[in-house]
């Protein structure tokens, strides 16, 4: 099984998804009878998030794993390592229902948000009430449910008890680091992009995409796996680096994404950051770029939850002939470049290092 799922020229193969979803369905399936003693009702909740950890990339499980074998080569049991891995895909669920609801997103990973699923359950039962609200109020309880299971699952995981308790203030710290992050994401919506100069706008945006995505999709997942692989101080910073520039280039190709990516692959809409009026480092450097007219209209049309396809294809236009699109396919090979650097230069397994180089391939050059 080890040679299967530890293969460090395919770090995110089949068969190591496959080992991540098993594990988080024995999880699941361990509170079936639990949640039959409470009640019927809960049915249409396990299912929602059966179907929502059931897929997706496993990034985060995969950075844990090979963070750990970088520093500490494969383990003799990989069970107790998958579950801890796997417990962040538990967290990441969490993050992703309450994002969509504060979102009003309509897709995730091709299907209805959870809130969506809820509000239709409430719908077809001709229950009372407003069908959006049962909607968000099942997909908050949702997240919470999935984030309290994230904590239970790495906990029942079996690490050896001084690795686990050397490893979990990386956890901790990415915990309230992503939450953070989504708060600064959501006070930076709330103000007119007139508002601010260009320096001030840049390093918003960049605070946003380290907390909110850097540290949470690379940086602390990689760093958790090193520790409880028993790396040293010197390793840990090596991987702070390779993830704060991995994690950053990740968020960078996402915003690309969201734009010019194919709905068909990457499960979501088309423009939905230009809709919520997210404030990324793409939307910053197209407003410092564009001309005066081009800065009128991304006023008029940023943040407006009604654009339609032929508002989205303008921005889309008006944002790379600002040259803004260049500018950040740049700056994601300026931090893959930093990536590799921090990874060829530490003291670690070559098949950790192997691994963790295909990774950062596979984060920024990703097109889904």
């Amino acid at each position: 099984m080890t040679a299967a799922l530890f293969d460090p020229g395919s770090p995110v193969s089949t068969a190591f998804r496959s080992a991540i979803g098993d594990r988080i369905t024995a999880h699941l399936d361990g509170h079936v009878d639990e949640l039959a003693t409470i009640g019927a009702e809960l049915d249409p909740l396990l299912a929602t998030m059966r179907q929502l950890v059931g897929g997706g990339k496993r990034l985060r499980p995969a950075y844990v794993v090979w963070g750990a074998v970088a520093a500490g080569g494969w383990p003799a049991d990989p069970t107790p390592l998958l579950d801890a891995a796997a417990s962040l895909d538990l967290l990441h669920a969490s993050a992703l229902v309450h994002d969509d609801v504060m979102d009003s997103s309509d897709l995730r990973r091709g299907m209805p948000a959870a809130h969506r699923q809820f509000e239709a359950l409430h719908t077809d039962q001709s229950w009372r009430g407003a069908a959006d609200g049962f909607g968000r109020a099942g997909a908050i309880l949702l997240g919470d449910l999935l984030l309290m299971w994230s904590v239970e699952m790495l906990h029942a995981a079996g690490l050896p008890t001084a690795a686990l308790a050397r490893a979990l203030p990386y956890v901790a710290a990415m915990r309230t680091e992503v939450t953070c992050g989504q708060f600064l994401d959501v006070v930076s919506q709330a103000q007119d992009p007139a508002s601010q100069g260009v320096a001030d706008a840049l390093d918003e945006a960049n605070r946003v995409v380290q907390f909110k995505s850097a540290s949470y999709t690379v940086q602390r997942p990689v760093q958790f796996g090193a520790v409880l692989g028993g790396a040293d101080e010197a390793l840990v910073d090596a991987l702070a680096v390779y993830g704060s520039a991995v994690g950053r280039a990740f968020q960078f190709r996402d915003d690309l994404l969201d734009l010019f990516g194919e709905p068909d692959r990457t499960g979501k809409t088309v423009g939905d950051d230009l809709r919520e009026g997210k404030r990324t480092v793409l939307i910053a450097h197209a407003w410092s770029r564009t001309t005066d007219a081009g800065r009128e209209t991304l006023g008029q049309l940023f943040g407006r939850g009604d654009l339609g396809p032929g508002e989205i294809d303008t921005l889309r236009t008006l944002i790379t002939d600002s040259g803004a699109v260049a500018e950040v396919e740049t700056m994601i090979n300026s931090l893959h470049d930093e990536a590799v650097a921090a990874v060829s230069g530490a003291t670690m397994t070559e098949e950790g290092r192997t691994a963790l180089l295909a990774l950062a391939e596979a984060s920024v050059r990703r097109t889904f």
